[in-house]
């Protein structure tokens, strides 16, 4: 894999979950935050791609797998998911 694509993959995932994090943290609501947590799922595929492509940096790959599968949770609690009533 070329040097320019890591680079692409590894900058993208962690400015990706930076955004997501500064939506979640603003709490704008549940469909915003919804779409944070898709922005995080992206974030996560980018990073284990990059994670497990790259020396040195399998513990990235590693824990992105497990932040891809709660990301993915997020997505469903958020965006598919109806909300109970109270």
């Amino acid at each position: 894999m070329s040097d320019t694509l890591l680079q692409c993959l590894q900058w993208y995932g962690a400015g990706a979950s930076v955004i997501a994090a500064a939506l979640i943290a603003a709490d704008l609501g549940r469909r915003i935050t919804g779409w944070a947590f898709v922005l995080f799922v992206t974030s996560s595929i980018a990073l284990i791609g990059w994670g497990f492509v790259q020396p040195d940096a399998k513990g990235i790959g590693s824990q992105n797998i497990l932040m891809l599968v709660i990301n993915v949770i997020g997505v469903y609690q958020y965006l598919i998911r109806k909300k109970e009533s109270a």
